[in-house]
């Protein structure tokens, strides 16, 4: 289990041990994630959105590992998509993820929690809200009624 401190920026939560879910960081907040430790920046913003372009460089001049999974609407909270955060969890803890609101993060989350690892419905849904997940609950709902991917 990883442990890592809790940051304050919007809409932040630690869902589990290790990952910090939220909204945009600003630079001070991204700059105290480094400090406490923290290797891996998730950021699910779609191309475009203000401050993607320059946050790589930013991130790692911070000295943390970046991974930008763009997910610009319902149709990329995608089996794929959910592949990707996984990998990018994967001993890249402490991490946050975040978009501007931590709905797509905890979209993913939920997705993640039920093709990935196997979890109920009511489980995956239950992560995703611990996440972030709002707006697009009913898109993950429907995604969840679905046969698992083999």
């Amino acid at each position: 289990m990883v442990d890592a401190p809790f940051i304050e920026m919007p809409f932040a939560r630690m869902p589990l041990p290790g990952v910090l879910t939220a909204g945009q960081p600003s630079g001070p907040q991204l700059g105290a994630l480094a400090e406490a430790g923290y290797r891996t920046v998730i950021n699910t913003r779609g191309f475009g959105e203000p401050g993607v372009a320059e946050m790589p460089a930013y991130v790692a001049s911070l000295g943390m590992d970046y991974v930008h999974i763009p997910i610009s609407g319902p149709e990329d909270v995608s089996l794929a998509n959910a592949k990707k955060l996984a990998d990018a969890l994967e001993g890249g803890l402490p991490a946050l993820v975040h978009c501007a609101s931590s709905n797509r993060v905890g979209a993913l989350f939920a997705l993640k929690a039920y093709a990935l690892d196997g979890q109920s419905p009511a489980e995956s849904l239950q992560l995703g809200r611990a996440a972030g997940l709002q707006g697009l609950e009913p898109y993950v709902r429907m995604l969840l009624n679905q046969p698992r991917p083999a």
